[in-house]
């Protein structure tokens, strides 16, 4: 009895390892933090396509500009377009336990940045680091992932 026990024990611990395995990884719905009030300002789907991960506006939660913003400061092809469903988030490549060399636009100001993804063991959180040259000078969020 004791040897089913510890076989369960094992396979159960197995198994739980690779669910926790999996939920390691920007793949998701996140909600995104404002730096300056706290408050949740948007959601983001961050999918992945060919070993490449994107990130798509799908909801602002907070906006001065009212519920449908367009991204006024923007250019090219995506100047005065509509933030909700805009790709934010493009050319992610996974480098060991990171997601980098890609880009994240800033809707707000219209400005692109290098990109670091680093998603917390547990799954729940997202360090989301912009940085212009190096990652060294820039700054980092931490969203939140939305549980279903």
């Amino acid at each position: 009895m004791r040897l089913y026990t510890f076989v369960f024990a094992a396979v159960a611990a197995l198994f739980a390892g690779s669910a926790f395995a999996l939920d390691a990884t920007p793949v998701g719905i996140w909600r995104t933090i404002d730096d300056a009030t706290g408050k949740p300002k948007s959601i983001v789907e961050i999918s992945e396509a060919n070993g490449e991960v994107i990130g798509k506006v799908k909801e602002i939660l907070q906006s001065d500009k009212g519920p449908n913003p367009l991204c006024e400061e923007c250019s090219g092809e995506r100047k005065n377009q509509p933030i909700i469903g805009m790709t934010i988030i493009w050319g992610m490549k996974k480098d060991g336990d990171v997601w980098d060399g890609g880009t994240i636009l800033d809707p707000k100001n219209g400005n692109t940045y290098g990109c670091k993804l680093t998603p917390a063991a547990d799954g729940k959180t997202l360090q989301v680091r912009g940085f212009k040259g190096f990652s060294l000078l820039g700054r980092t969020q931490v969203w939140e992932r939305v549980m279903p």
